[in-house]
């Protein structure tokens, strides 16, 4: 199977970037003991104070959808979407290899 990358952009309400931080931060955490996520990368740039970029790597895109469904990753998303104001999917990838991703299959 093909692994399935993200990169996305979350704009949050004036004020509310380090809170959506906390918050995707958790999201992180909370995904250490699924195998099938392989990075999950929480960003920020000093040019986009009000912007927070993630970036995923997973087995397979059956995995990410999975992932969205878990009672963990709901409840964070109810926290959050109070301060979001916009998300928006920079691109869609297919990993190739390198530092951090495995080249095993699930």
């Amino acid at each position: 199977m093909t692994k399935y990358g993200l990169y996305g952009k979350f704009t949050v309400k004036e004020g509310e970037r380090d809170t959506l931080v906390d918050i995707l931060l958790e999201a992180a955490e909370s995904m250490e003991n699924l195998d099938e996520c392989e990075i999950y990368a929480v960003n920020i740039s000093d040019d986009e104070p009000a912007s927070v970029f993630v970036y995923e790597v997973w087995s397979n895109e059956n995995a990410h959808q999975a992932s969205l469904s878990l009672e963990a990753t709901q409840t964070l998303i109810k926290r959050a979407r109070p301060i979001i104001t916009e998300m928006e999917r920079i691109s869609t990838l297919k990993p190739r290899g390198g530092k951090g991703i495995s080249t095993h299959s699930y």
